[in-house]
């Protein structure tokens, strides 16, 4: 029961880190910085972090060959894919409503994990996935949708960043951690995700150099960069001793608290039907019960 709680707590703050990271990304993107350019920051912080954590617990760097696959796919479903689908909508859209559309992780998730037995096909967890379903259709209803319906188009693309943070989530669960910690799998995912962006970056010239006067949306992406390492870390630890689906259930939390970050900080405003979303969010996450922890 304790071990549980534990579980519940960080995907409680978890969602409070992720939820903050919509709001504050948009401060970033308003200003004309484009996706890849704010990866490569993002990467370059996330190494950083991961090595002195790495180094504090004293463990060593992970083979970044021996581990390929891990790290390769982590890079791609976790990082730089997601990011750019995310930070592009998130330029045309409220953080509010980008929160919104991550609560779609656990729906996706559920159904991979079941596709590949990872999960079985439980009353009480389907009916948790329901009420999430539910939340996303109240929250995105006529009296809380879009800024104009030219930006529809923008919902579809960011649909596609929590299809790939659900196959991410069982990418994990499948190919498993390879007896590497948390930050050692960051480590080596950062590094790929930078060789991957870089490149990216300097081909459609989005390149944010660091030498240069720091202001508000300079601070807003190094500050984006390290919380997303925080409850990045945090998920990977989690999928490991929960499996996929309950560890996705963060996405219904990210949406919780992105929302109200959003209404407090960039004074977006949404219809009273949020709060019973929200309700309907956490009902969602108490239905979703971790498997017994392997470790």
């Amino acid at each position: 029961m304790k071990r549980e709680l534990v579980f519940y707590l960080l995907l409680i703050l978890m969602g409070l880190i992720w939820g903050a990271i919509f709001s504050v990304t948009k401060v970033a993107v308003s200003t004309g910085y484009k996706p890849f350019g704010i990866v490569v920051w993002q990467m370059v912080i996330g190494i950083s972090l991961s090595g002195v954590a790495i180094f504090a617990t004293g463990r060593k760097l992970p083979n970044l060959f021996r581990h390929w696959q891990l790290f390769l796919g982590v890079a791609v479903l976790g990082t730089v894919a997601p990011n750019y689908f995310s930070y592009t909508a998130s330029a045309e859209l409220p953080a509010g409503i980008v929160s919104i559309i991550i609560a779609l992780v656990p729906l996706f998730a559920m159904g991979i994990a079941l596709i590949l037995g990872f999960e079985r096909p439980e009353v009480r967890r389907l009916l948790g996935a329901g009420f999430g379903a539910v939340a996303i259709v109240l929250i995105v209803g006529p009296d809380t949708g879009l800024p104009d319906q030219s930006k529809v188009g923008y919902v579809f693309l960011a649909i596609g960043a929590p299809l790939l943070y659900a196959m991410e989530a069982n990418f994990l669960t499948w190919i498993g951690p390879r007896a590497l910690s948390a930050p050692q799998i960051m480590f080596g995912a950062m590094v790929y995700g930078l060789v991957l962006a870089v490149p990216a970056a300097s081909v459609l010239g989005q390149q944010i150099t660091p030498f240069q006067p720091w202001t508000l949306p300079e601070l807003m992406i190094a500050l984006s960069a390290v919380l997303n390492w925080i409850a990045y870390v945090g998920y990977v630890w989690l999928i490991a001793r929960t499996g996929p689906v309950f560890a996705s259930q963060v996405a219904y939390l990210v949406t919780g608290w992105g929302v109200v970050i959003a209404m407090v900080f960039l004074d977006e405003r949404f219809s009273l039907w949020v709060w019973l979303a929200f309700v309907l969010m956490l009902l969602g996450i108490a239905l979703v019960r971790p498997k017994k922890a392997t470790s």
